[in-house]
């Protein structure tokens, strides 16, 4: 059955209170969702963001986003006044998140909420008991980090930094307070998340979630799993990840995340994956591999270089971590994201994954774009993607790309009129035959440049920052979506 859905952010949903949270905004979505035909909503990693608010910069790969907790939620169960929500400023442009507000508010909001919260909830503490095994190390961690005026761990005393067993004791017994504190909140992140999940599924909405293959240096994972990582005796990192210079980026782009030790991943039967993948399946029905070529052949820069330029390909674990992911949760649904350079062995392991790989309609007609993004090439296991949050925006993707390839997209289409081309690659990805057709809410709305999420390999105010208003979901973009699913039989 082929299905389609729309790609949006939960920090994108319309809120009163700077950001998109998992409240009305999130059902009030779900709810649209239904009545617009679509089956799906993808969102983007929602795990709590470190310095330059990228979802695939993560603080920790189990935890969730506290920014991302309804401040309604909690009034109603008595934590919070309105009084007291109201006292915050929220920012005057609902049209973008201002993080640098969230940063001095929302924690001091939810301290409020907390010091009125009872620890002795038998639903806390059985939480708190059943996610020991990665909550009490983030827990310590984020208590560290604001000891540490939120300095990388890596600049952390020593005895902490190498985490030697008397000075972890000594720190939990210290910060026990700052630590429970964390512990509320990812409670409160859990049990609304949960609420959520289970209204979506009750619509007949899965989940897609994105898992970024590389976690960041300063997080929680790193610093409590150091074998995991190719560091050197003073857990820096050897090399880092990246990916080479291209027709985007003549120098290619740096990330700066450390890089697997994947022999030593091997042995213990990549454990650690498998823990990581199984509560990104708790949190959604399906799971986006992010740089899904990584795990074929990944990009190794040594760490003292400033660009990507001097990296080197080197061997991923390849299948063996797939059949280790089918064999330790076989009933969970993947999308592979195989964009980039994709050479025949990244082909082939993605075609004996089984995993549904990604189309984008804007590679199509970017002569600068590798590979055959063409509609008439599509097969059924894929998924067919207007553009993805590292994209322009379809009408921003038109008034950018040559002369030659706008020509040779109009023509594709047999139009004569450039305003009806993004409404035409929503046609075409509805009557591809790929199993699932994903929209980016920003081009259902037709918004150009000032509604880009993310331009990679950039650090700026813009990034991250994109929210609908609630006057844009409209009953006629409703109607109109519905109409075209049906059309299509989505």
């Amino acid at each position: 059955m082929r299905k389609s859905g729309i790609l949006l952010h939960v920090t994108s949903l319309p809120s009163p209170y700077g950001i998109g949270t998992l409240g009305k905004c999130a059902f009030d979505f779900v709810d649209f969702l239904k009545a617009a035909g679509q089956k799906c909503w993808q969102m983007l990693p929602i795990n709590p963001t470190g310095y330059g608010d990228s979802p695939y910069q993560a603080l920790s790969t189990y935890a969730g986003n506290h920014y991302l907790i309804d401040l309604d939620i909690l009034k109603k169960a008595g934590l919070l006044l309105q009084d007291e929500i109201d006292a915050c400023l929220w920012g005057n442009n609902l049209a973008k998140t201002d993080y640098g507000l969230l940063y001095k508010q929302r924690l001091p909001l939810l301290r409020k909420a907390y010091n009125r919260f009872s620890k002795k909830n038998p639903a806390y503490q059985k939480f708190v008991q059943e996610q020991n095994w990665w909550l009490e190390d983030y827990a310590l961690f984020m208590a560290l980090k604001r000891e540490n005026n939120q300095a990388p761990w890596t600049d952390w005393e020593d005895a902490i930094r190498l985490r030697r067993p008397e000075a972890l004791e000594e720190s939990k017994a210290r910060l026990k307070e700052e630590m429970e504190f964390h512990y509320f909140l990812q409670y409160s992140f859990y049990e609304q998340w949960n609420t959520l999940h289970a209204y979506a599924n009750e619509q007949g909405i899965s989940l897609i979630g994105d898992v970024p293959i590389y976690v960041p240096m300063d997080s929680a994972d790193v610093w409590s799993a150091p074998d995991n990582f190719q560091l050197d005796e003073n857990r820096m990192p050897v090399v880092i990840a990246g990916c080479p210079p291209d027709a985007f980026s003549a120098t290619g782009q740096r990330w700066g995340n450390p890089i697997y030790e994947w022999d030593r991943m091997k042995e213990n039967g990549f454990s650690w994956w498998l823990s990581r993948l199984s509560v990104a399946a708790h949190f959604f029905d399906c799971i986006r591999i992010d740089h899904f070529r990584g795990i074929e052949s990944y990009w190794a820069i040594p760490a003292s270089e400033k660009t990507a330029v001097k990296g080197h390909w080197c061997k991923g674990p390849g299948m063996d971590l797939i059949r280790a992911i089918h064999k330790g949760l076989p009933n969970t649904n993947f999308i592979a994201e195989d964009l980039g350079f994709l050479t025949p062995e990244v082909i082939a392991m993605q075609e004996e994954s089984g995993f549904p790989g990604m189309k984008v309609l804007q590679f199509a007609f970017d002569s600068r774009e590798a590979g055959n993004y063409m509609p008439e090439t599509y097969t059924e296991n894929t998924v067919c993607y207007t553009g993805t949050h590292d994209n322009e925006t379809l009408v921003q993707w038109q008034d950018m790309i040559s002369k030659e390839d706008l020509q040779s997209a109009m023509d594709y289409f047999g139009l004569s009129d450039v305003k009806e081309l993004p409404r035409a690659m929503i046609r075409c990805g509805m009557a591809s035959v790929s199993d699932l057709f994903v929209v980016q809410m920003q081009d259902y709305l037709g918004l150009g440049a000032e509604a880009r999420m993310n331009k990679p390999s950039s650090l700026n105010d813009k990034n991250w920052t994109w929210r609908v208003l609630a006057s844009q979901i409209t009953d006629e973009l409703t109607e109109e979506i519905r109409e075209l699913t049906k059309q299509y039989k989505r």
